[in-house]
């Protein structure tokens, strides 16, 4: 049995060799792995301790933004940490509007696992909109970027107050910020 810190370095240094060479949106261009490095320290920070959720977390954006497919996924992190990470990828191939309206679909159907790195994601992606957005991002658009996200985590269903009430803070730090 593998010790629960030692899968979790093994997803960091994976998800950080899959996007060594990938950045933020942000106006600095920070390295991407922060954004996964943060959703896994929120995921913490509120209490959990599941290894293979954090682990899930970590790895969230190698099916969607790098060259992994599910079957590595599965071979070097297992079945359970492959399958959450499959249910938070976007499909590509469809256009942004779409791949938008089916998170809000979708959440109510993920497992609790996946939910929790869900919510993550989005306080992670909230900070940074208004924060550090990208530079070409109008009031506008940031605002309806925090509108999308918190119809996207309404529909996440979590036993976890604690990042409840995390993401309404950040979401109404977010909105008098912004």
């Amino acid at each position: 049995m593998e010790e629960p810190s030692a899968l979790i370095l093994r997803a960091t240094k994976f998800a950080a060799l899959k996007h060594r060479d990938q950045r933020r949106k942000d106006h600095v261009a920070s390295p991407y792995i922060i954004h996964p490095v943060t959703v896994a320290n929120e995921l913490t920070q509120a209490g959990v301790t599941d290894p293979e959720v954090i682990a899930a977390a970590l790895l969230h954006d190698t099916l969607e933004d790098t060259e992994t497919a599910p079957a590595e996924l599965a071979e070097v992190f297992g079945e359970r940490v492959c399958s959450m990470v499959q249910e938070l990828t976007d499909d590509k191939a469809l256009p942004k509007q779409e791949r938008k309206r089916l998170q809000i679909e979708h959440a109510p159907e993920l497992s609790s696992g996946a939910a929790l790195v869900k919510i993550c994601d989005k306080i992670a992606n909230v900070t940074d909109v208004t924060h550090s957005p990208p530079p070409d991002w109008s009031r506008e658009r940031r605002m309806a970027y925090l509108d999308w996200a918190a119809s996207v985590v309404a529909g996440c269903k979590v036993d976890n107050d604690q990042l409840k009430q995390r993401f309404v803070d950040v979401l109404a730090r977010g909105r008098e910020c912004i």
